[in-house]
């Protein structure tokens, strides 16, 4: 009767929002065609502003971008903009293998996007896992979160890996591009004259200090970016740790599957990242965070963790623990996206946006937003006119929004949920998410697709977070309505709204749900106007 229930009222609400979804793509529709245009060239704007032309000696080189950091982010645009013929520029602080316990999970959405770009290929040798989905656990319960993946082409699956060996071979690619340079230097700061930047000054590798020129700087140097403050609203949140260790010598209980285990205190992650190692990440408060030196961190895995782990993990996660330096701590950033427009220059990635990593979804809203970026540099021959092309590149804060808020919002929502488990009220909201995604069919696949990437509309995110409420609010009021089980219900709407609402608000209300309301959504190339 309950699943009767839910199911006629999410017929309504999607009634109700269809018509939001069909005006919506409408409108990007006619942005695509507006952004096919051409760009013309325009002359050349120097130092004072007088239009007459700028030499290599007064600020801009042989490159037409400067790109700072090769990471994902940084290596995929380099690549894609060298393929369209541009001559790039990129600084990497270390082109040494990074050795990290993130950016280990490409979900399907963001193979799609990789594939786009062209790059597939660099997760052929990689020893690349196919990732189908995770297992939900909770007190003994289990729910499958997978994938939907049957209308699309077998080979698109996520994908899990070492993070250093993926970087690795977008770095390769990049290097073979005759008209991509890319060399290692630490950038110190942007280059600026009159309110533009044209270029950096950085240190390269014996340490000498240096100047790169260029019409367009684009900053994607990471998560410890150091350039950011100047180009964005720059608020960090660090509400936890990820404590990471690789297990080996065991088996995941469903093959290509990830587990996800929600206990007191900590909400646990597996997967593989090769073909004989697991990756554990156990999620730390910031503010219970144990020392791994003196440790306090071993004892804290083992007595209060360990316990809650599967039966047949258990015997290699206390071993990973107890070898030595086989601990690893990360801290799991959250900062909105909000920039502060700068001509000359543009921020993208984790230096601009972050969300918590428990849903993995930081490298998919990254080559989201390379794939945006590139399409939008397609038209422009010219990129001399520093404020014009700002001006126009403004839109791609509102054309990523479809997968960055969608990502963003699930992965602070989750974690908010996941990590509060004595609440009684998110204690609810945990059993009200298991037994939603056992209800299967439309419900359990939409917010698979949700977390895949394979679904990016913030729509269907508040569909599904509506619709979920209702059926933890139904379940709880049964079989009879009491004045206890009311309040109970109250309670789960109230926590659950007080939840999403900021997150919603930080991400930008206008610029999830109503796009075509803003301006800068319908930006095209300037036909010709001058400084």
């Amino acid at each position: 009767m309950a699943g009767q229930f839910i199911v006629g009222v999410a017929n309504v609400i999607a009634l109700l929002l269809g018509f939001v979804f069909l005006v919506r793509f409408w409108g990007l529709s006619k942005l695509k065609r507006a952004a096919s245009m051409g760009f013309p060239k325009e002359n050349c704007v120097n130092k004072n502003g007088n239009g007459e032309g700028e030499s290599e000696s007064e600020g801009v080189g042989t490159a037409e971008i400067i790109i700072v950091g090769a990471g994902v982010a940084g290596a995929a645009l380099a690549y894609s903009l060298g393929k369209d013929g541009r001559r790039v520029r990129v600084i990497e602080r270390d082109l040494n293998a990074p050795n990290r316990i993130a950016g280990e999970a490409l979900m399907p959405g963001g193979y799609l996007k990789l594939i786009e770009l062209g790059l597939e290929d660099c997760l052929d040798e990689i020893d690349a896992q196919r990732f189908l989905g995770y297992t939900l656990n909770k007190d003994g319960k289990e729910a499958l979160i997978s994938f939907p993946l049957e209308k699309i082409h077998s080979h698109v699956v996520g994908r899990t890996f070492h993070n250093g060996r993926f970087v690795q071979t977008l770095r390769k690619k990049v290097a073979s591009l005759h008209n991509v340079s890319l060399e290692q230097g630490t950038v110190i700061s942007l280059l600026e004259e009159n309110g533009i930047v044209k270029g950096v000054h950085y240190k390269d590798k014996s340490g000498q200090l240096l100047t790169a020129y260029a019409p367009l700087t684009i900053v994607c140097d990471g998560c410890f970016s150091n350039l950011r403050h100047s180009l964005c609203h720059s608020k960090v949140d660090i509400p936890s740790y990820f404590v990471g260790f690789i297990l080996t010598n065991c088996k995941l209980p469903k093959e290509k599957y990830g587990v996800f285990i929600l206990a007191d205190p900590s909400p646990i992650l597996f997967y593989p990242i090769s073909s004989t190692e697991i990756r554990c990440l156990v999620d730390v408060p910031s503010q219970n965070l144990p020392s791994v030196s003196n440790g306090e961190m071993a004892h804290y895995l083992k007595t209060l963790v360990a316990p809650k782990v599967l039966p047949e993990l258990y015997n290699s996660f206390i071993s990973a623990i107890e070898k030595k330096d086989n601990i690893r701590i990360m801290p799991n950033k959250i900062m909105a996206g909000a920039p502060h427009l700068t001509p000359g220059a543009f921020l993208i990635g984790d230096a601009f946006n972050m969300r918590h990593a428990i849903t993995g979804g930081g490298m998919t809203v990254a080559l989201s937003d390379v794939v945006i970026l590139r399409d939008l540099l397609r038209p422009l021959h010219d990129l001399s006119d520093a404020s014009a092309i700002c001006k126009y590149l403004e839109s791609f804060y509102t054309l990523r929004k479809p997968m960055s808020s969608t990502i963003n919002t699930l992965a602070n929502v989750l974690h908010k949920v996941f990590s509060a488990p004595s609440d009684p009220a998110m204690e609810n909201l945990q059993q009200t998410l298991l037994g939603y995604l056992k209800l299967g069919g439309v419900f359990s696949s939409g917010v698979s697709a949700l977390l895949s990437g394979l679904c990016p509309r913030p729509l269907s995110l508040a569909f599904h977070f509506i619709v979920m409420a209702i059926y933890g609010v139904g379940q709880l009021l049964l079989p009879f309505p009491s004045p206890k089980r009311l309040l109970d219900g109250a309670k789960l709407l109230w926590v659950a709204s007080s939840v999403l609402l900021p997150i919603i608000h930080s991400e930008g209300v206008r610029q999830m749900f109503f796009p075509l309301t803003v301006p800068a959504y319908y930006r095209t190339p300037s036909k010709g106007k001058k400084i």
